[in-house]
């Protein structure tokens, strides 16, 4: 019989051939594996991103059978190796991070920990173990805890960890000390801004959670069973995908809190963190599927927490139940930058038909017209998209540099992959084709219009201007231009909600730069005003929408941001 490692190497290469008859063959060496003993840890995290594929990619019913009931057993196995003194670092790597059986540590943001700890509060507490900046908790924790000041202002070496837990009680400290910062009269950030400034590592004990990454798939019906060959890159066409609309379902708020617990459970047990999967609106969750088993949900931001001039979406796909991907899109006018990822575990499925999916989605719910994507996604600063030649991914789909010297670099490279057969890219010419964005644009998109502004552009003209005319005081110079916009408007500013008060000071800074404002059309005025309300509405797809119809504000921002 051939060695667990043959036998493992022998599934990895078959999981993906969907031919007649392979089923049975995927199925049997499932059941050898299934009975064999990893005493490698690397090997069992092999094994166990094998059986994720199987259980997102299923050959039929069988086969799905198998790799849940295998994936079940990896709480043991993790255990059996950790009794055995195997190096448990192995699991560490946000790659493989969130096993069964195994536990993280991270200083995760102050919503990420309130969540954590409301939702497994028998699983979460503070590593106290490598912590070495007790000035902090010195500065913090006296307003929550009477006579700290005696020992934490004249005493070294103060035992933080025993005065905590002697004012917390059977509570638990972590529980307690979030409840302090909760009853503390701030808005929602200044209180993640003092717990953040802490930098407390907190240690999350997954065990068998349904919230590891082995478990946090979910069951669905019907099941899309491969009996044929995936969908290749070379057989999607953006074109043809991004023509064809989707139909979109919007969820129940309780349905959409059922998706944000999903979705930071999916991040949490990755070490990743958006700000939109943190934050996400429950209010705003939507839901597409455009076949083959696949399931994508998208949400916005709650007012308070909008961005001052972009309109944020971020999302995931389900495919059979299991998260494979996670999706960020970020909007102004008929713009939009895309972050996709693909778990490690799912690339050699149908990625390439997935995020033509997500797109469709994105593009659908703000009308954006041209889509781009950040160069950290194509490689700069990204060595594992390097490795994988993530520029080309985007390039045979269409997409185009906007960089002048990275499109004449290009031309060239084009020229000798179509003269030099087996030619490929070296990695040092990838990280120079990875240093600008690349745009796609759909039909009636102005071609090129995008391709050297940034919206940081107008941040830093913002804060010129702030800093020459006003003395560096943010304070005042929102109290002046907005008054000043409001006038302009026949606003009311008083009559103001606090979210549609950001949004007129937001467009009062950079509106304070355009020169010939003042004369403006009252119609162009009064978009304006819409604008500047449906920026803090329950949804931002309207906010979009207005802009895109707005061309005077369009092109003066254009200018800003070039």
């Amino acid at each position: 019989m051939p060695s667990p490692d043959r036998l493992l190497a022998r599934l990895e290469q078959e999981k993906t051939d969907f031919s007649r008859g392979n089923a049975g063959r995927i199925a049997r060496l499932l059941a050898t594996l299934g009975g064999s003993k990893f005493y490698d840890p690397r090997k069992l995290i092999r094994f166990h991103d094998a059986l994720l594929f199987l259980r997102a990619y299923p050959h039929n019913a069988a086969v799905l059978r198998q790799a849940e009931r295998l994936l079940g057993t990896f709480v043991t196995r993790v255990e059996s190796l950790r009794a055995a003194g195997a190096d448990m670092s192995v699991f560490d790597p946000e790659q493989v991070s969130g096993i069964a059986g195994t536990t993280m540590q991270d200083t995760w943001n102050y919503d990420v920990v309130r969540w954590l700890a409301r939702r497994f509060p028998r699983n979460v507490a503070i590593d106290w173990a490598d912590y070495d900046l007790e000035s902090r908790l010195a500065n913090t924790l006296p307003r929550f805890m009477p006579l700290l000041s005696d020992d934490a202002d004249v005493e070294a070496d103060v035992p933080f960890a025993e005065w905590l837990r002697a004012a917390s009680g059977r509570r638990g400290v972590l529980p307690w000390l979030l409840d302090q910062l909760e009853r503390l009269p701030l808005s929602g950030r200044e209180k993640a801004e003092l717990y953040n400034s802490l930098a407390l590592t907190v240690k999350w004990d997954v065990g068998n959670l349904r919230a590891s990454r082995t478990r946090n798939w979910r069951a669905v019906r019907p099941v899309f069973y491969h009996q044929a060959p995936l969908i290749r890159r070379s057989e999607v066409s953006l074109a043809q995908e991004l023509a064809s609309p989707l139909a979109i379902r919007r969820l129940s708020r309780r349905e959409g809190e059922r998706v944000m617990d999903l979705i930071r459970e999916i991040m949490l047990v990755r070490y990743r963190e958006l700000y939109g999967t943190s934050l996400g609106d429950p209010a705003s969750v939507v839901e597409a599927r455009p076949g083959r088993g696949t399931q994508i949900y998208l949400w916005g931001l709650a007012p308070e927490r909008r961005l001052p001039l972009r309109a944020y979406l971020a999302g995931f796909t389900l495919k059979n139940g299991v998260p494979i991907n996670y999706i960020e899109g970020i909007s102004l006018f008929e713009w939009m930058e895309v972050g996709f990822n693909t778990f490690y575990a799912y690339r050699d499925g149908e990625s390439a038909w997935h995020y033509a999916q997500a797109l469709r989605f994105l593009s659908q719910l703000h009308g954006v017209r041209c889509i781009s994507v950040y160069p950290y996604q194509l490689g700069d600063g990204n060595e594992e998209a390097i490795a994988s030649g993530a520029f080309w991914f985007y390039r045979k789909l269409g997409f185009r540099p906007g960089r002048p010297d990275v499109r004449r670099l290009l031309a060239g490279e084009e020229k000798k992959i179509a003269s030099l057969h087996g030619y490929r890219t070296p990695a040092a010419t990838l990280r120079k084709l990875a240093v600008g964005h690349v745009f796609y644009e759909l039909p009636g998109a102005e071609a090129g219009a995008r391709d050297a502004f940034r919206t940081r552009n107008i941040g830093f003209r913002v804060n010129r201007y702030m800093a020459d005319r006003f003395g560096g005081d943010a304070e005042k110079m929102r109290t002046i231009t907005s008054a000043r916009l409001a006038r302009a408007l026949g606003m009311n500013a008083g009559g103001l909600s606090g979210t549609e008060r950001t949004a007129l000071e937001s467009f009062a800074a950079v509106l304070a730069l355009v020169p010939d404002f003042p004369r403006w059309p009252a119609d162009q005025k009064r978009k304006l005003t819409a604008i500047i309300r449906a920026k803090a509405a329950p949804d931002e797809a309207r906010y979009i929408r207005l802009l895109q119809s707005h061309s005077r504000l369009r092109a003066a921002m254009l200018r800003l941001g070039s």
